[in-house]
């Protein structure tokens, strides 16, 4: 478990030094100095300095800073020391004061970030969230070059059902639903998981040809029998129900259910198939937990289950392609990222999905390790690509975050100097500066929040 945690520190750190890399190597691009970078925040482990940058690891592996000559915190600790009289300057003095007091402590104020032009500091802060893409595209292509692509290929058209009657067939590619383009099986996932009573209007391919159809689901009600569990493909469990026959009977969240009643499970559908055939009776868990297989005895309860049924199945099984396919789908693999996390945040400020869905470092850092050791049985070659797609997923995740026009952060920055460019002057810097103070407050509550709920889900 502890190497589970440090694989995913070291996945999370990486992603950051390529967002914090990005404005670095820009901001050398354009003659800025850059007169720290830093991952992590807090104390300094170890550092070093090379040319005009002082390289820094930090006490707390989460984050990172490319801190730039003109920087407001850096001005503010080149000055801090001779402030008392600033009151009665006058913003031209002050600046004349800063570059004085610049000189003298060694920096060469024509190489600041601020003396640049608006279009070189837009690409430096630019350079984070587009670097961070590029690390997922890099991602994306090992992962599509190893596994493939996942098309929307329709698997299993059931008989007398909402799918015949719309004409589909087994083969069909679906393209596109209800106006929404599909590209990968996700994508159609996706889109049922939160509009399941929705009629669909789907376009599909059959032998090269375009056809369209509409599927209306059936809306169906039925008695199961259910222990309360959330599990993944590969057996492990997600989540326990609250007051279920699971969670009284001792399953945990992170159990990996290996068999039932002594038959070996491969996915989640052999588990869910042993539980519904169960009668109501008693049945025994084989769970890894902790190194060890445990054995939990639970007893199924009957519920009463509504769902809606298009009548067709997609399993969504990758399929390889070529080099040129390989680029291509990787570039839509980011597109499919970037969309995803877009819509997820609209989701979340409609209350489709809730803030428990949000993750801070210690949730992230938390599901990163359990797809590590859920990934274990398949071999170490199917742990760093399960890695790989979850670092391209968060990747992109803090690209767009980090382009989210919210003070303090990259776009945030990039309103101003957007604004800048636009009025041909720059916003007055009191200003800007009470914006980004009001935002990074707001941040860090919010961050405090995130990590408060990140570290009650762990017991």
């Amino acid at each position: 478990m502890v190497l589970n945690v440090i694989l995913a520190i070291l996945v999370l750190s990486i992603i950051v030094i390529v967002h914090e890399f990005g404005h670095f190597i820009i901001a050398k691009a354009n003659g800025i100095t850059v007169v720290e970078f830093s991952i992590g925040f807090g104390p300094k482990l170890i550092h070093f300095r090379k040319g005009e940058t002082e390289y820094c690891i930090k006490a707390l592996p989460f984050g990172g800073a490319c801190t730039m000559l003109g920087d407001e915190f850096l001005e503010m600790s080149v000055i801090q020391s001779e402030e008392d009289d600033d009151e009665e300057l006058t913003d031209e003095e002050k600046e004349a004061k800063k570059r004085k007091l610049a000189i003298e402590n060694g920096y060469d104020m024509e190489k600041s970030f601020a003396s640049k032009s608006v279009w070189a500091r837009i690409a430096v802060i630019a350079a984070g969230p587009v670097f961070n893409f590029l690390l997922a595209f890099v991602c994306a292509v090992v992962i599509v070059g190893s596994l493939g692509y996942d098309p929307c290929d329709i698997d299993v058209v059931k008989d007398n059902s909402p799918a015949t009657e719309a004409g589909l067939q087994e083969g069909d590619v679906i393209t596109k639903v209800n106006g929404h383009k599909v590209t990968f099986y996700r994508d159609f996932y996706f889109y049922r998981a939160y509009n399941a009573d929705k009629t669909l209007n789907i376009t599909f391919t059959r032998d090269g040809e375009k056809m369209t159809t509409t599927v209306t689901p059936q809306h169906i009600k039925q008695q199961k029998y259910q222990v309360g569990i959330m599990m993944n493909e590969n057996c492990l469990i997600s989540s326990v129900t609250k007051d279920s026959p699971a969670e009284k009977a001792g399953l945990k969240a992170n159990d990996v259910i290996k068999a039932v009643d002594g038959t070996a499970m491969e996915n989640s559908s052999n588990v869910t198939e042993a539980i519904t055939s169960s009668g109501g009776n008693k049945v025994v868990f084989t769970v890894a937990r902790d190194g060890k297989n445990v054995d939990v005895t639970v007893e199924p309860k009957m519920v009463e289950v509504e769902s809606y049924d298009t009548g067709f199945v997609v399993y969504g099984d990758r399929v390889k392609t070529s080099p040129i396919g390989t680029l291509k789908y990787s570039v839509k693999e980011v597109g499919y990222s970037v969309k995803t996390v877009i819509q997820s945040l609209g989701m979340l400020f409609t209350g489709k999905i809730g803030f428990d869905s949000l993750l801070g470092p210690v949730g992230t850092v938390s599901t990163m390790s359990e797809i590590v050791e859920e990934s274990k049985a398949d071999g170490a070659f199917y742990v760093f690509l399960n890695l790989m797609n979850l670092a391209a997923l968060i990747s992109a995740n803090l690209g767009v975050m980090n382009l989210l026009p919210i003070p303090a952060l990259d776009g945030g920055r990039l309103v101003f100097l957007i604004i800048e460019a636009l009025r041909g002057k720059p916003v007055k810097r009191e200003h800007e500066g009470i914006v980004n103070f009001i935002g990074m407050i707001l941040l860090v509550i919010l961050m405090v929040v995130v990590l408060f709920k990140d570290i009650m889900a762990l017991f």
